[in-house]
């Protein structure tokens, strides 16, 4: 049985360091016919291990009916799990938050235990019952038998965002940790969020960060995020509280390792408040994580959803019930990685070169110490000064890490940029000169061996490792240049001495790719051998008798480069030429000519509109409705199935309809206007152009078809 334990630095796997990559899903907020696929998009993007809440209003609504049926199926969700080769972390609340009615609490237990997140034994006998009935359905699912589940989290945010705190918050934990042991939950690691004075009572603290704050009750921009500076401070400046280095803390930062659970892999905006996350939002808070000493990539959320059907009420977050926020009844795309409907957008791509990095690298990074030279800034809001750390182990070998990048604000840009640690004497290490953009965020290595090399320093970025050879990434752009605009497959002794500073020599391959050919890069295991592959589509694999099967999702004419190349040419793609040292194989795909049929029913202060699609032959078809208002609700036979809060002119509300098959299908949809006087009730980044008191437009309905094309690797 393998083995997970940690101390102050990091987690350990089987006995060696271990960075892993954590992303959350809710199973009871997506379609139980495609976790598997959802679960191999996850893994794709790196994820290592899967967490999900149990939400108790999902499973009991109505007091001693439970329902673990559909997609509430938890045991076959952690069945799947284990049959794509995953690990996972269950949050087993029982107060949850995510954004759901009552924070996860059903109506009942707050009529039943009005004292509830107390030490009430009447809620703790509640609390009991709920917790058996979970153990009940991954009974044999742990660890120990064989299962998936490494870790289980207990409560969330507790002494932050209600319950108690001091010593009667400890013992409300210790409580809970014993309650779960004694049930059975027999497990290597328990956690508890630990930011903004939550009480973790010993248990392992996992900490936080989001790149804005929908919460936040203000309508205007709000201060820079200080999820972009480099700092040992773990606390988020959001979502915890900002007293100072470790204040706010009810732990040891030194006796724990710095692993996140929460770091937002998107923005679930508000009806008040519609902050926008975008690829390098959630990638330069990665980066810099990581270059704070960070040992685990955690995500919140990594796949999107919709909230399920209520039996007595809609299940949504929303002020009626006493919260600070009004969420969309069904929809929960956070703008995650993967949304609500499992398609991935740039924010998978842009976590993704810090997840095949980790596969790779992480141990040696795990093993590094982070510091943070004298001059670096320690508040956002400076955007003159050069953000940077370095993380290093005793042999002098690791990396700095570079960001110039803060959201929704400008930075100054850096000419001529020679890095050198601010200690000669702890570590002699001295860049060639770079130029540093607004917006530019790298991380670059140094004494790193490559086979029997010995490479300095670089200014390409490692990626991860094909068959021993080495995969880098032009990041950096060194002065009075630009980075790579070509990929290419060198050798040690051929490399470009611009990018890679080697001492020694040796015939290992090093294969730099542009930053735009590492963002669709991807790892393939096959039959023992490894591919590195480019590709513009969506890809999964599954291993099948010692082969890796891998499915493309395109929308347009595919293009795979591969190194080394494939042994055989995929089935239905066309070789091309080799193409500096990659093999290129090309599928056309027929494009989209079908149209909706949409038909305005009524018009005036708001829309309503009638959207027919026609049956398809393909793996999905996308519905893309650009419309202009306050929000958006989506019918089919009087049920709504989804909704959308307006974030702007730039961005279009995309349905898909594979979870409604593939028939002709019929929905109706609702547009609520949207007011000028609105601007000072609710923040948007951008506004659209209103003529008179409000604007009201369904601008397009557009149709787009995925297809999937599978072959054996």
């Amino acid at each position: 049985m393998t083995s997970y334990t940690y101390d102050e630095k990091s987690l350990f796997k089987d006995g060696k360091r271990w960075f892993p990559v954590m992303g959350e899903i809710h199973y009871s907020r997506y379609p139980q016919q495609y976790w598997k696929e959802a679960l191999l998009k996850m893994k794709e993007g790196g994820v290592d291990i899967v967490s999900s809440y149990v939400i108790w209003i999902h499973h009991e609504e109505i007091e001693n009916q439970w329902d673990w049926s559909g997609e509430r199926n938890l045991r076959q969700f952690v069945e799947t799990i284990k049959d794509c080769g995953l690990k996972m972390i269950l949050r087993v609340g029982p107060w949850s938050h995510a954004e759901v009615r009552n924070g996860g609490f059903p109506d009942w237990l707050l009529t039943k235990c009005p004292k509830y997140r107390s030490n009430d034994e009447s809620y703790f006998a509640e609390v009991e019952k709920f917790y058996r009935e979970t153990f009940n359905q991954v009974k044999g699912l742990l660890l120990k038998d064989g299962g998936p589940i490494i870790g289980l989290q207990i409560e969330n945010e507790f002494g932050h965002c209600g319950g108690l705190t001091g010593a009667e918050g400890e013992l409300h934990m210790n409580r809970l940790t014993q309650m779960v042991k004694d049930i059975g939950f027999d497990v290597p690691i328990y956690t508890a969020t630990g930011w903004g004075g939550a009480i973790t009572a010993g248990l392992l603290p996992v900490m936080g960060g989001y790149c804005e704050a929908p919460w936040d009750p203000r309508i205007t921009e709000i201060e820079p995020s200080g999820n972009y500076v480099f700092t040992y401070e773990r606390n988020d400046h959001a979502i915890g509280s900002d007293y100072g280095l470790g204040e706010g803390i009810t732990f040891d930062m030194s006796k724990y390792p710095y692993l996140t659970a929460e770091l937002g892999g998107g923005l679930q905006v508000t009806y008040k408040r519609r902050p926008v996350a975008r690829g390098k939002d959630i990638g330069g808070m990665s980066l810099v994580k990581m270059g704070s000493g960070c040992n685990l990539l955690g995500y919140y959320m990594y796949h999107g959803g919709t909230n399920p059907e209520g039996k007595l009420t809609t299940l949504e977050e929303n002020t009626a019930t006493g919260s600070i926020n009004d969420l969309p009844v069904k929809n929960y795309d956070f703008r995650a990685p993967l949304g609500e409907y499992g398609k991935t957008n740039e924010t998978y791509d842009e976590v993704k070169l810090y997840t095949l990095f980790v596969h790779d690298f992480g141990q040696q990074l795990c093993s590094t110490d982070t510091y943070l030279p004298k001059d670096n800034p320690v508040k956002p809001e400076d955007f003159e000064s050069l953000r940077s750390s370095w993380r290093f182990d005793g042999e002098k070998s690791g990396f700095v890490f570079v960001n110039n990048f803060q959201r929704r604000n400008k930075m100054s840009c850096h000419e001529n940029v020679q890095l050198a640690f601010d200690d000669k004497e702890k570590l002699d290490v001295v860049f060639p000169a770079v130029d540093v953009k607004d917006g530019d965020m790298f991380f670059l290595p140094f004494n790193m061996k490559v086979g029997n090399a010995l490479l300095k320093t670089s200014l390409a970025t490692p990626l991860c490792k094909i068959n021993g050879d080495y995969v880098f990434y032009s990041a950096a752009a060194p002065a009075g240049k630009s980075a790579s605009s070509k990929s290419t497959v060198k050798t040690v002794r051929q490399a470009d001495k611009t990018l890679y500073q080697f001492e020694g020599t040796g015939d290992s391959k090093i294969v730099t790719l542009t930053k735009a050919d590492a963002l669709k890069a991807h790892k393939i295991f096959s039959n023992g051998k490894e591919y590195l592959v480019v590709t513009n589509a969506e890809l999964i694999q599954e291993e099948k008798n010692g082969r890796a099967e891998v499915t493309l999702f395109a929308k347009s004419d595919v293009v795979v480069k591969a190194f080394p190349a494939l042994e055989n040419v995929p089935a239905g793609f066309t070789k091309q030429s080799d193409e500096e040292g990659f093999a290129v194989y090309t599928k056309k795909v027929e494009p989209c000519t079908e149209e909706a049929k949409v038909k305005i029913i009524s018009e005036g202060e708001n829309i309503t509109a009638e959207i027919t699609t026609p049956s398809y032959d393909c793996s999905d078809m996308l519905v893309h409705i650009d419309y202009t208002g306050n929000c958006a609700k989506l019918f089919q036979q009087e049920k709504l199935i989804d909704d959308s809060i307006y974030i702007g002119p730039e961005f279009s509300w995309t349905v898909c309809l594979k979870r409604y098959g593939n028939k002709e299908n019929t929905f109706t949809v609702q547009i609520e206007s949207l007011f000028a006087e609105q601007k000072n009730k609710i923040f948007l980044e951008q506004w659209p152009e209103i003529s008179g008191e409000k604007v009201c437009a369904l601008n397009s309905v557009k149709l787009e078809k995925e297809y999937a094309f599978s072959f054996e690797v």
